[in-house]
């Protein structure tokens, strides 16, 4: 789209800056970073992978257990931001949050690798860890116990998905003059979305 600030349809806009991102970028096209926040109110980010997205929203996995499980369980609320540095565009989802069905879970589970399935079991995420051979002992251990047969998904790992509610598109202008597009609605899964143009 040459404008694409003309879009109607903020998942389709997503899916192809995507798809451009997959082609130009070296690594983590679908890496985000994902903003949380504390029971003090104190905002928390960090970088991880999405794994699936449709209308319903943007999909991660991870250990219920760490900061950011731990954080999103207690305020169902997150923003993510992916920066496609090649392509010079960036896009900020809001929403609300809720955790993927068991069956989702165990699907995606099962497409890791053998090594990232026991990691799953080993890492107690966001945990104290008393050195590196400790974890690679527990790992080691996890390796004996499934040696046969296929590693099942820890009941602590799971995932959750970003239900937008406002999903903003900039593009790196000339001079400072960027291009912006915000696309809003107030319930997710709900109504039309609403788009206006934004200053740079």
């Amino acid at each position: 789209m040459s404008d694409f600030t003309a879009a109607t349809d903020p998942f389709a806009l997503f899916a192809t800056w995507l798809k451009e991102a997959e082609a130009s970028e070296i690594n983590d096209p679908n890496g985000m970073a994902l903003a949380t926040v504390d029971p003090d109110g104190l905002p928390d980010v960090r970088m991880v992978l999405m794994k699936d997205f449709d209308e319903n929203g943007i999909v991660f996995y991870t250990n219920y257990g760490s900061a950011k499980g731990r954080e999103l369980l207690a305020t169902p609320k997150a923003a993510v931001l992916f920066h496609w540095k090649s392509l010079r565009r960036q896009v900020r989802v809001r929403g609300l949050v809720e955790t993927v069905t068991d069956a989702e879970a165990d699907a995606y589970f099962a497409t890791r690798a053998r090594h990232s399935r026991l990691g799953a079991w080993a890492s107690k995420q966001s945990q104290p860890l008393e050195s590196r051979f400790a974890l690679e002992k527990s790992v080691a251990a996890l390796a004996a116990k499934y040696a046969i047969g296929e590693i099942p998904r820890p009941p602590h790992w799971s995932g959750f998905r970003i239900k937008p509610i406002q999903i903003e598109f900039w593009k790196d202008g000339a001079f400072r003059l960027h291009d912006r597009v915000v696309f809003r609605r107030e319930v997710p899964g709900e109504g039309e979305w609403q788009s206006e143009r934004l200053y740079p």
